[in-house]
């Protein structure tokens, strides 16, 4: 579990530059809009746009953005086509990379995925070369930086919610479950009197590669960052570990 936590607290700190930037707000936008696609635009029977709305919600959206978005998908503002799909491929050290991809033209955006792999030392693989590495798993994380909830104690509540692991890096707690029980989970803990920072499907890889060699694990890292920050792209799922040490001369620089 070593290596998504390590990706995880990256991105749990990059979130907050991404709001700031705006880029959080396009892909939640596009959630809304697949989800809408999907199920339908009544968040009570659709459970995706629900959870959908309440992400976009946690990132501050106003309710008029979320409203215009679900009313394009609806077609009440004018249609918008978009697609999910999933792309697979590797990284520098042979670093597995699966991502979920929304995009209103494949041609183009393979193009441009295809073009952050290989000039970051990695490849665009075919459908399936990758997928088999990772689980599906919910994710709950919480920040225990501050002091003001104590870790063992937090992971306590989340076992006897249901929880399958949980860890700690950094003063960041990431509570694993299993896909049907992250709801029950979430609720245990925020009965609790538990406050988390997110709450969502996330794919986990079975096994790690760890990335030793400070150069590969910059470009490793830069490789996440581009895709991450790609329009089109909603989440980045990755099974590369870097040691502790290789992290803190990277971070310090």
């Amino acid at each position: 579990m070593s290596g998504h936590s390590k990706w995880a607290n990256i991105k749990h700190r990059k979130a907050k530059m991404d709001e700031k930037r705006g880029k959080l707000f396009t892909k939640l936008g596009r959630e809304l809009v697949i989800a809408v696609k999907q199920g339908g635009g009544d968040p009570e029977a659709n459970p995706r746009l629900k959870v959908a709305i309440q992400k976009a919600r946690e990132a501050n959206m106003p309710m008029e953005n979320i409203n215009r978005n679900i009313q394009k998908a609806t077609g009440e503002l004018g249609g918008v086509d978009f697609e999910e799909t999933v792309y697979e491929g590797y990284g520098p050290g042979g670093v597995a990379v699966l991502l979920n991809i929304t995009t209103d033209n494949r041609n183009r955006t393979a193009g441009e995925i295809r073009y952050l792999f290989s000039r970051n030392g990695g490849n665009l693989g075919e459908s399936g070369c990758v997928a088999w590495m990772f689980d599906p798993k919910g994710v709950i994380t919480l920040d225990t930086s501050s002091g003001q909830m104590d870790s063992e104690e937090v992971m306590l509540q989340a076992i006897e919610a249901g929880a399958e692991d949980v860890s700690v890096d950094d003063g960041v707690l990431e509570v694993i479950t299993a896909p049907e029980d992250l709801e029950r989970v979430k609720q245990g803990l925020s009965g609790a009197g538990l406050k988390f920072e997110q709450a969502e499907m996330t794919m986990v890889p079975k096994n790690t590669v760890t990335v030793e060699d400070e150069g590969q694990a910059r470009q490793v890292l830069r490789l996440m960052e581009l895709l991450e920050d790609h329009d089109d792209v909603q989440a980045v799922f990755a099974n590369f570990d870097i040691p502790e040490e290789i992290m803190s001369k990277i971070e310090s620089v």
